[in-house]
């Protein structure tokens, strides 16, 4: 038996464990042993959008259970504390694990670099339990500030210093400065008292990124109210106060909450393992090109504990995300190689850009091939971000986790902090109404052209239509076409009316007070959705008919304009989303009266559902209704009778 023990379920660890197990899942002579202290591997990109609330928490766990369930991956629940090289075995708090193969993906942990109190002090943000604290820690914040007299007292609770910034700590500056204004609405505290800072002793946010980039990140982290304060160190953290130094000048400042995100040293089982194994640059282990570490070709090593420089390079491996991705590939076909007698392969990483977002509407990227890349920034750079990140999840668990991902990103999204907004959230109906919407409101611009083209504003056509309507009905359910007859050669539509080929469906009296008749213009073996015509009868209808709109010759012909008018500009609206609930109101409306004097052919009463299927919110979905509704919104909740008799919603 063969055994290969990999250390920690991070990116590395978890994508090394994938690929071994695709390759040998038919050998039951290797065993693969998965251990780390979690159930769950944790989306370290993500940690910020649960720390401010954007998203929920579950969003950043993928079970592990789920990613390996039906694989032959055994998954352990441990802390790996020390590892014996020479006797191949590692050494758990629960257990020992015997290897001939040991994969070292441990991850990495923040590191305070010696300032004081730091670690006591702040917040990190490096594991899923950082994330759900800090979030608490936010809202104690603004909880506490809500209850407070003190207006200088609520001003350090709402203090918050970001120290670091390159991507964890532009990424959470960004991510609470969006959060902010939400918050200061639901705690009923004035904006201005919110201090956020971002400070970092570099000279500007994220160096990996080219300058003009870093200038735009800055740009926007002004823009949201947080000051950025660059080449400045911080010497010192307290429980209220953080010290900054500045040009050989020391300053104390008070401070509710410090984020710490300023730098990272490899794990805990890394760093001992570095007492055997050659490493530098705070614990990472040394490795040989095919990424074992130096002295012991059974131990590889991937992701964040990697300290190697590829071929070409002058710098070592980034610890980042698609490092760990492509060294899974090289440890775990090595691996293979060394138990198949195959041809091991060099590391050779090709990476494909960076991105960093600033809350959940903006961000900026370095993209492309090796040798040519782009800049992106606000909508393309998001997009490629999601885009990245759902590959990412292709591969960790198919489809159950970019369905999950697309759910919190988009779908149930609160408060509109999507680089889309709202629009595929379901706070509106739904987003697939869409093309419902614009299809109704295109046949209302067809029917209203081809009414005046038929010359309704010319002259009164009301009477002969309604005459034809109910001769074609009569004809076929109770053998007479008196009134047929009389309109006759009026329309061609009459003539047809008075053919006696068709076939009576049914004809009901409801409740005494209306007629609900059905007939077809054909035999049924022959007839279409468009054969078959269905009309209500309703006295009081027939009475206004007769007594108003058939009156007089122009009361028809000003009825006839407005019905087109109205079909052209519901389906108008209806296109842009624009009014769509009045609109999709009235096209009900005209609905029911078609009903009720001419009948409907049932090619034409899908109209009817599809009014009510957009009659709520349906324009909030990639509609101007998104950007006119709450502006009217805002306006009308600022009325003083409004605000009085509670005449508004949240």
């Amino acid at each position: 038996m063969k055994n290969i023990v990999i250390v920690g379920a991070g990116y590395a660890g978890i994508l090394t464990a994938k690929k071994l197990e695709k390759k040998l899942r038919k050998k039951d002579e290797i065993r693969i042993t998965l251990i780390d202290r979690n159930p769950f591997h944790t989306m370290l990109t993500e940690l910020h959008e649960v720390a401010a609330g954007r998203v929920e928490e579950d969003s950043i766990r993928i079970s592990l259970q789920k990613v390996f369930a039906g694989r032959k991956v055994e998954v352990v629940l441990d802390t790996v504390e020390s590892i014996d090289f020479e006797g191949h075995m590692a050494a758990g708090r629960e257990g020992m694990y015997p290897y001939d193969y040991l994969v070292l993906a441990a991850g990495s942990r923040p590191t305070y670099f010696g300032v004081k109190g730091a670690e006591q002090n702040s917040y990190t943000l490096w594991s899923y339990k950082d994330a759900v604290r800090l979030k608490e820690r936010i809202h104690e914040c603004f909880r506490l500030a809500m209850g407070e007299a003190d207006r200088e007292k609520k001003k350090e609770l709402l203090s918050f210093y970001v120290v670091g910034a390159g991507f964890t700590g532009v990424e959470m500056a960004g991510e609470l400065a969006e959060y902010v204004p939400i918050l200061c609405e639901e705690y009923q505290l004035p904006r201005e008292l919110v201090k956020l800072v971002d400070v970092d002793i570099l000279p500007r946010t994220v160096p990996i990124l080219p300058k003009k980039l870093s200038g735009r990140v800055e740009k926007r982290l002004d823009r949201m109210g947080v000051t950025v304060m660059l080449d400045t160190g911080v010497v010192g953290i307290g429980s209220d106060y953080i010290e900054l130094k500045q040009q050989n000048k020391v300053e104390r400042l008070a401070a509710g909450t410090v984020i710490w995100t300023a730098g990272i040293e490899s794990a805990q089982i890394t760093k001992e393992a570095g007492s055997v194994l050659p490493n530098a640059a705070r614990g990472r282990i040394k490795t040989d090109e095919y990424l074992r570490a130096h002295g012991y070709e059974n131990v590889y090593v991937a992701g964040d504990n990697i300290l190697y420089t590829a071929k070409g390079e002058d710098k070592p491996v980034p610890q980042m995300v698609e490092n760990a991705e492509q060294s899974a590939h090289t440890v775990a076909h090595n691996i293979l190689a060394s138990l198949e007698g195959g041809k091991p392969e060099a590391y050779e990483p090709k990476f494909h850009g960076v991105m960093v977002s600033v809350g959940g509407r903006y961000g900026v990227a370095r993209v492309g091939s090796e040798k040519h890349q782009l800049n992106l920034w606000s909508f393309f750079a998001m997009f490629s971000k999601h885009f990245i990140n759902m590959v990412y999840f292709a591969s960790v668990l198919g489809w159950n986790k970019i369905f999950s991902y697309l759910k919190h990103e988009f779908f149930t999204i609160r408060h509109c902090r999507s680089f889309v907004g709202g629009h595929l959230s379901n706070r509106t109906p739904s987003f697939l109404l869409v093309p419902l919407r614009i299809w109704l409101g295109a046949v209302w611009i067809f029917e209203g052209a081809l009414k005046i083209a038929q010359g309704w504003f010319a002259g009164p056509k009301l009477r002969e239509y309604f005459a034809g309507a109910q001769g074609w009905f009569d004809s076929i359910l109770y053998g007479t076409s008196t009134a047929a007859d009389a309109v006759a050669s009026a329309t061609a539509a009459a003539a047809d009316a008075v053919q006696p080929a068709g076939t009576a469906l049914f004809s009901y009296r409801i409740l005494g007070l209306f007629d609900v008749m059905m007939a077809s213009g054909t035999t049924l073996q022959q007839s279409t959705l468009n054969e078959y015509g269905f009309k209500l009868n309703v006295p009081l209808m027939n009475w206004f008919a007769d007594n108003v709109i058939l009156s007089s010759d122009g009361m028809q012909v000003f009825l006839q304009g407005t019905i087109v008018v109205l079909e052209i500009l519901i389906g108008l609206a209806l296109i842009g989303g624009l009014f769509t609930t009045p609109a999709a109101a009235v096209s009900l409306g005209l609905q029911f009266m078609f009903v009720c004097t001419t009948g409907l052919f049932l090619g034409t009463v899908w109209m009817i559902p599809a009014g009510i299927a957009v009659l709520v919110g349906g324009g909030r979905s990639l509609g101007l209704d998104y950007y006119v509704m709450p502006w009217l919104k805002d306006r009308w909740r600022r009325l003083r009778t409004v605000k009085r008799w509670y005449w508004y919603h949240d």
